[in-house]
């Protein structure tokens, strides 16, 4: 694929989804309720891009990472997550601001982490790297899982495919949309936090 064919392809892929309507609630602040579940998003998550690598909308995205945590008895709260576009440091400041120390980050391409507060921001109680293989159910037992974390329980880590070629297939793509996400950082904004509207 030449690059002009990748570069209108990321553009189609981050653009024909309606964005989702969110509203800003103020500055995320440490949460109090040891039963949540803070979910961190980018700055183009839901916004400027609109649905993961695989064209899973990220309001789809979001309903099953809810749907999994509420499953568990736990409640969730959403984060924007506006200083960086790293997964692993999404995920570590939303596990920051949990109320039970959990946090799952998930960027626009759907690259997914589930962290706990006391871990160094590049550990992680689980990751998800392979955008392209992360589906909707893959969504909704990570969700699941970080409630479980949250509860205190022993969690057995949420099963994934394994695709030898997916990295190969997806790597341009990949590139070019978290290329997209980095110019959307704001550096020293704290992060915001964010109720979906119907």
């Amino acid at each position: 694929m030449n690059i002009s064919k990748a570069t209108a392809t990321a553009e189609h892929k981050v653009s024909d989804v309606d964005p989702m309507g969110f509203r800003e609630k103020g500055e995320a602040q440490v949460g109090t309720d040891r039963n949540e579940v803070v979910i961190g998003v980018p700055p183009t998550f839901g916004t400027i891009m609109t649905k993961t690598i695989i064209d899973i909308p990220h309001a789809d995205v979001l309903k099953e990472v809810m749907a999994g945590i509420e499953e568990e008895g736990q409640k969730s709260r959403l984060i924007r997550v506006q200083k960086t576009a790293d997964v692993g440091f999404i995920a570590h400041e939303a596990a920051r601001l949990s109320g039970s120390g959990i946090g799952i980050g998930i960027i626009s391409r759907g690259t997914t982490v589930i962290h706990q507060r006391d871990l160094m921001p590049l550990q992680n109680l689980e990751l998800f790297p392979q955008s392209p293989l992360v589906e909707r159910e893959t969504f909704r037992a990570i969700g699941r899982n970080a409630a479980k974390y949250a509860k205190g329980e022993q969690v057995a880590p949420v099963p994934v495919r394994n695709d030898p070629m997916a990295r190969p297939r997806y790597q341009g793509l990949a590139a070019l949309l978290q290329n997209k996400e980095v110019q959307y950082v704001k550096l020293g904004k704290p992060s915001i936090e964010l109720e979906v509207l119907s």
